[in-house]
């Protein structure tokens, strides 16, 4: 994600950082440099394209904005949920921790039950960027992250682990009905937001729009430059490369917002709710907790 002060006027044209042009960048110059040659085709050989105006490429791009419109809404809406069930897991994970320091008595329990629950969450992190989050989960359950290795579901293995300690201490007594409730509810709203990110994860936005979209941009950028060659002349490279950068460029936004859990430019801090949930723990255990993770060159990871 990228975090960085509203830019000045002159910034604004330079900024790559966050910006959507390094990737589409190959589409730009190469349509400029097309409609460049197309411009010198007509003006070398004479060819009279003054029959051929710019109106059906208006049409073309009413409808293709819409089309683009839709597809970035829909996209945007997955990025904002999946940011709001990562917000509901640092919520649980405050909860949990303010219900197991006041029910549980035992202090290697509470810290034992807490420590599982940030794993939960960097096995969650490393499932949902098809990475491998073991080690990162090594420092809070120790040698017990070995075991998660075979495990298609790591993260449901974790809130299983957890009810199963939770289920131990109402039979040993130290925690009641009540209190086995309360903590089994938590672990009920963890597996919840666990199914709501594999949701979004496993099922992309239908293949049928990113193809409709990226043959319609292409078709547009390809015969803009005739419909404009005989008015604009040399401009048309200009007009053509604005173009490429409207439609290539809300097209690889979506793309990026498709897949909120990525690690883009556009995409989640996950690093960075991993270590909020870690501070929230260590604080209701009263131990030093971690700083809280700080952007890098403005990518805040």
């Amino acid at each position: 994600m990228i975090v960085r002060p509203k830019p000045g006027l002159w910034q604004l044209f330079f900024i790559m950082r966050g910006s959507i042009v390094p990737r589409i960048l190959p589409q730009i110059l190469g349509f400029a440099a097309y409609a460049a040659a197309v411009v010198a085709l007509v003006r070398y050989f004479g060819i009279e394209l003054s029959g051929f105006t710019i109106a059906p490429f208006g049409l073309l791009g009413v409808t293709l904005s819409i089309y683009l419109g839709f597809r970035n809404n829909a996209a945007y809406d997955r990025w904002w949920e999946a940011r709001k069930l990562w917000g509901q897991l640092v919520y649980d994970v405050r909860n949990l921790a303010r219900a197991a320091t006041g029910l549980i008595s035992p202090r290697d329990e509470q810290r034992s039950l807490l420590m599982d629950v940030l794993a939960f969450c960097h096995v969650l992190r490393g499932q949902l960027r098809r990475i491998d989050s073991t080690a990162d989960a090594r420092p809070f359950i120790g040698e017990a992250a070995n075991t998660l290795t075979v495990f298609a579901n790591r993260p449901d293995e974790m809130v299983r682990r957890m009810g199963k300690r939770v289920a131990s201490l109402r039979e040993s007594g130290m925690i009641d009905s009540i209190g086995y409730r309360i903590l089994d509810e938590r672990l009920s709203a963890f597996a919840a937001m666990q199914a709501g990110c594999e949701r979004i994860a496993g099922t992309p936005l239908p293949f049928a729009y990113t193809l409709l979209l990226h043959r319609t941009a292409y078709i547009v950028c390809l015969l803009l430059p005739i419909g404009l060659a005989a008015t604009a002349g040399w401009v048309t490279p200009l007009f053509t490369a604005l173009i490429a950068y409207t439609f290539f460029g809300l097209d690889a936004l979506s793309e990026e917002l498709e897949d909120p859990f990525g690690t883009e430019a556009n995409d989640l801090a996950l690093d960075a709710l991993c270590r909020v949930c870690e501070v929230s723990v260590f604080e209701a255990l009263g131990e030093p907790a971690p700083p809280v993770l700080e952007p890098e060159n403005y990518f805040y990871s």
